[in-house]
């Protein structure tokens, strides 16, 4: 073995960390990937996780300001785009970052946006239908055409075949980003100070305005669910479980009241995701219907 490749598996087996101790449920779901599938995707949720934490988690912790963070945003981006070009980096997350990158053949045209999506929270609070929608495509829906590109990597599509899945993958990763913004009103109004969704008072939330939340996130999943069984096998259950999971929670969202969601964090039982989990093992994709 070369000192690179000890350094790539060592890379890749920090990124691999990352996921474990940070969601159960893309936790879950990447076990079910082909063992390549999942280094690949385990290496994007690294990167994806740690700028997460300069914006929102230890790094204010530790002392930063908003412009501390902002630079340390600054830094990691020029970082993971050198490490792209170059093939290596001294941050073993970016490292194995850049070995998914290259491989699967990605760079600035997806990195950018999801920098950029990073980068307005840092500074605005409160967004309409288009920042709004620029803010979902780069912090969730590129994220999801970055593992499908690993996803495909190697096999060969027609040009609307590749258009179909982009936006299958495009919808997963908004009915996602949704999802966690409807569980997470409570602490990104009270903690953070931010309010993502247009017109939507987190002060005053309604029924309503849930119902009307949850009706959209139910129209992204129905998208996303539609290119699930065409999904290469080496990624076809995994992904059919995130989605029964996603499922499932926007239909507990869907049932609790709007006032309830402003003081709890809804979950999916344990035993709910083992079923889920065994049925996406066995190849079914969860049926979708959040509304009340």
């Amino acid at each position: 073995m070369t000192r690179l490749a000890l350094y790539d598996r060592v890379a890749q087996e920090t990124s691999s960390g990352v996921i474990r101790r940070y969601s159960t449920s893309f936790g879950l779901a990447s076990r079910l990937l082909g063992s390549g599938v999942r280094q690949d995707v385990e290496n994007i949720y690294a990167l994806v996780r740690v700028a997460d934490e300069i914006v929102d988690g230890p790094a204010g912790e530790a002392g930063a300001d908003t412009a501390g963070c902002a630079r340390l945003l600054d830094d990691f981006e020029r970082e993971t785009l050198r490490a792209i070009e170059l093939g290596f980096s001294a941050n073993l997350v970016v490292h194995a970052f850049a070995i998914t990158a290259r491989r699967a053949g990605f760079d600035s045209d997806l990195t950018a946006p999801f920098f950029e999506s990073m980068r307005r929270d840092l500074s605005q609070t409160e967004h309409d239908q288009e920042s709004f929608d620029r803010y979902v495509y780069g912090s969730a829906e590129v994220v999801g055409l970055m593992c499908l590109r690993a996803f495909l990597e190697g096999g060969s599509y027609d040009p609307s075949s590749v258009a179909r899945f982009e936006t299958g993958a495009r919808a997963l990763g908004a009915a996602f980003q949704k999802v966690n913004f409807l569980r997470d009103l409570h602490d990104d109004f009270e903690t953070l100070g931010r309010s993502y969704f247009p017109g939507v008072d987190p002060s005053s939330f309604s029924d309503a305005e849930r119902d009307r939340l949850v009706a959209d996130i139910d129209d992204d999943l129905r998208v996303s669910g539609e290119i699930i069984p065409s999904l290469p096998s080496s990624s076809r259950r995994a992904v059919a479980l995130a989605h029964g999971l996603f499922a499932e929670l926007n239909r507990r969202l869907a049932a609790t009241p709007a006032t309830e969601l402003m003081h709890t964090r809804i979950r999916v039982p344990n035993p709910v995701k083992v079923r889920i989990a065994a049925a996406s093992a066995a190849g079914r994709v969860s049926s979708v219907g959040g509304g009340s």
